[in-house]
């Protein structure tokens, strides 16, 4: 079995940057990093989306998925909160 192999983030600029900046073909640019091109494709696409946030890491979340995160856990702590003054004033009805 394969394990899948990781890549830096300087790296991906890197591989990104052969395609954008030196006119290298990414079929060429795959080759030549042992990549997949779909792969590649894949980094130029993030990295044109959102040059400053792409490739982010593992275990970091772009600001807006943080952003989203940390809204759930706040509805379901009022959630909680909400259902214990429930109870409360049932038991005190």
């Amino acid at each position: 079995m394969r394990t899948r192999r990781l890549f830096s983030r300087e790296f991906k600029l890197e591989a990104v940057k052969l395609v954008q900046e030196r006119g290298v073909a990414v079929a060429q640019a795959a080759r030549d990093l042992e990549v997949h091109e779909n792969v590649l494709r894949k980094w130029i696409r993030e990295a044109s989306a959102d040059p400053a946030q792409a490739f982010p890491g593992q275990g970091v979340m772009k600001p807006e998925l943080a952003e989203i995160d940390r809204l759930r856990k706040e509805v379901a702590k009022l959630k909680m909160e909400r259902d214990i003054l429930k109870n409360a004033a049932a038991h005190n009805a």
